[in-house]
């Protein structure tokens, strides 16, 4: 079976969460779950990207009615996705639907009313990363948001220990789990492009990590 495209991520599933945390502690938790309340109550939800699953406890911890498509490229971050959920012991009003692939595999019909991009957006070459984004546009549901998450290109001369971090993440997934990308791109562009405004906008690691709401006007 060929390999799926965007599924590098298999090699680093079984410790990417610790490794995550050893590194930023809990910041990008606090940065994912800072735009939890911006999910209205009977949302539809794409949540692409999710990994293995941490974000989507917390979206069935709100207890909201949601109808959640999770699309994961690496069957290995699926699978463990799927376990966690499994695991979930509490009560919740979610509807969630596990799929494998890319944002290629999603049908011309859907739309949700919420796009979820949790630490995505920075694996990808500006070309490959213009037609990621361009098609979820097209999913985006009228009125809806796009909920951003991901490292952020500091404008200024960052501090020193940023750009260790950055060049030291990419150099790692780079060579473990074929990343494409070689520095963090410029989304604002793209979501310019794409008519999307920021609405609301949360930092964390001095700026090195961002959590914005988009939507139309």
């Amino acid at each position: 079976m060929p390999k799926l495209t965007d599924s590098g991520f298999d090699r680093v599933a079984a410790f990417y969460d610790q490794l995550a945390h050893l590194i930023f502690g809990s910041n990008l938790e606090r940065a994912q779950g800072a735009l939890l309340p911006h999910i209205p109550d009977h949302s539809s939800v794409l949540l692409i990207g999710g990994g293995t699953g941490w974000l989507l406890k917390q979206l069935l911890a709100t207890r909201k009615n949601l109808s959640i498509l999770y699309l994961e490229a690496s069957p290995a971050m699926l699978r463990k996705a799927r376990q966690r959920f499994q695991k979930y012991g509490q009560s919740h009003q979610a509807n969630v639907t596990f799929r494998l692939g890319t944002e290629q595999t999603l049908q011309p019909h859907e739309q949700f009313g919420i796009i979820i991009t949790p630490f995505l957006l920075d694996l990808f070459p500006e070309k490959r990363l213009y037609q990621l984004m361009t098609r979820l546009k097209y999913a985006l549901a009228p009125n809806g948001f796009w909920l951003f998450t991901d490292f952020w290109p500091v404008k200024t001369s960052a501090p020193m220990w940023q750009r260790a971090i950055i060049k030291g993440m990419y150099t790692f997934f780079g060579a473990l789990s074929e990343v494409k990308a070689r520095q963090l791109p410029d989304y604002q562009i793209h979501f310019n492009e794409l008519h999307l405004h920021e609405k609301y906008s949360y930092t964390f690691l001095n700026g090195l990590v961002q959590s914005k709401v988009y939507g139309e006007v």
